[in-house]
């Protein structure tokens, strides 16, 4: 049995807009038609993401959106009419820069697997294999580098990872779960050979974010959605020491490609993000969004986080939680996003009407 994980979405990488150094008349439009507020001149060659994970005077927060790529549009609908192979959505380059790119020309925002052989014995994880991204996922890196040319610096490129812990999550239990009893009972009962396994995803992650680097993503989101069944002083030793090593590596050839960490429903475990060493600590909408700054402290970045259904409601609605966030969250530092990912049956022009808000922003 041989076991690689990859980001199993038809958009592995987001996009996320900013201002350039390349002059652009002081009011914009967007496709879907909404006017955008006028902004101030900014000279910077980079995309506003990176300059606010760094902690730069920029004019707004920078902002996207978590699955921003997918259901919701009726344009992603039609791709999946014509290809209804998930498999081939993700591993077609062209299908993968044209579904990438669907978001960000419509609204121009800045920024589950089936294991029919799980693991559960020492044996079964000698049997996985090192994941080599160049030979398994090579249409990954020809995409990125693709959207990379197609954004030309106007935005920031996105890459995505699965975390160690909920990569192995996956493979234990088969799949999903709600309970997560497969992958306890081998943690509880065979700690050895769950470290064994988190070893190899580990290695074979930080690999992945490289390449991703390597190939054009100028940021990398690490999902370790399933981290928060842990209690504590289980995430302690089956998540945060895999997290950190995993920056380390990546900081040692990439000092400067910022990290940006989600698990969803991390409230809990809010206070041991930032021990893993990312750039970016990424709340779901159950934290207050100033409580979570005060909790995380002040040198590292937080991305989100409003509800998902609040996108359901009314336009003043939604931007009455934009302006709430983005005051509570401050003048720096922070990237402007959903808590989660966009719901199924989301309003189209309610996405489009939470960019427009949000690129009129100013602080």
């Amino acid at each position: 049995m041989s076991i690689t994980y990859t980001c199993s979405l038809p958009s592995f990488s987001s996009i996320s807009v900013s201002n350039s150094s390349t002059f652009r008349p002081n009011r914009i439009t967007c496709s879907a038609g909404a006017s955008v507020a006028e902004r101030k001149a900014v000279n910077t060659s980079e995309p506003l993401l990176l300059n606010a994970v760094r902690g730069e005077d920029v004019e707004r927060p920078p902002v996207w959106l978590m699955r921003q790529a997918g259901r919701y549009m009726k344009s992603y609908q039609d791709i999946c009419q014509k290809h209804p192979s998930f498999r081939e959505r993700s591993e077609n380059v062209d299908l993968v820069v044209e579904i990438s790119l669907q978001p960000w020309k419509v609204f121009k925002p800045d920024g589950g697997p089936i294991i029919f052989d799980p693991i559960t014995t020492a044996a079964d994880v000698d049997k996985v294999t090192e994941f080599t991204p160049q030979e398994w996922v090579p249409y990954v890196g020809e995409a990125l580098t693709i959207l990379r040319k197609e954004v030309n610096n106007e935005a920031a490129v996105l890459g995505f990872v699965g975390a160690p812990f909920t990569l192995a999550s996956y493979c234990v239990e088969g799949g999903s779960s709600k309970n997560f009893t497969k992958i306890k009972k081998l943690a509880f009962s065979q700690p050895k050979v769950l470290h064994a396994l988190l070893e190899k995803f580990t290695t074979s992650m930080a690999t992945y974010i490289k390449y991703q680097a390597d190939n054009g993503a100028q940021a990398v989101q690490i999902f370790d959605s399933w981290a928060t069944e842990l209690s504590p002083t289980d995430f302690e030793e089956f998540s945060l020491p895999y997290l950190k090593r995993i920056v380390d590596t990546v900081k040692q050839t990439h000092p400067d490609l910022p990290l940006i960490l989600y698990a969803s429903g991390s409230g809990g475990l809010l206070e041991r993000l930032p021990l893993t060493g990312v750039d970016v600590v990424s709340l779901d909408w159950t934290v207050d969004m100033a409580e979570g700054r005060k909790r995380l402290g002040s040198d590292i970045a937080v991305q989100g986080n409003v509800d998902p259904g609040v996108l359901f409601g009314s336009k003043d609605f939604i931007t009455n939680r934009i302006h709430d966030t983005v005051k509570k969250a401050g003048n720096t530092k922070h990237i402007l996003n959903l808590g989660h990912g966009i719901k199924v049956g989301t309003p189209e022009e309610n996405v489009a009407h939470f960019f427009e808000v949000a690129k009129g922003l100013r602080y």
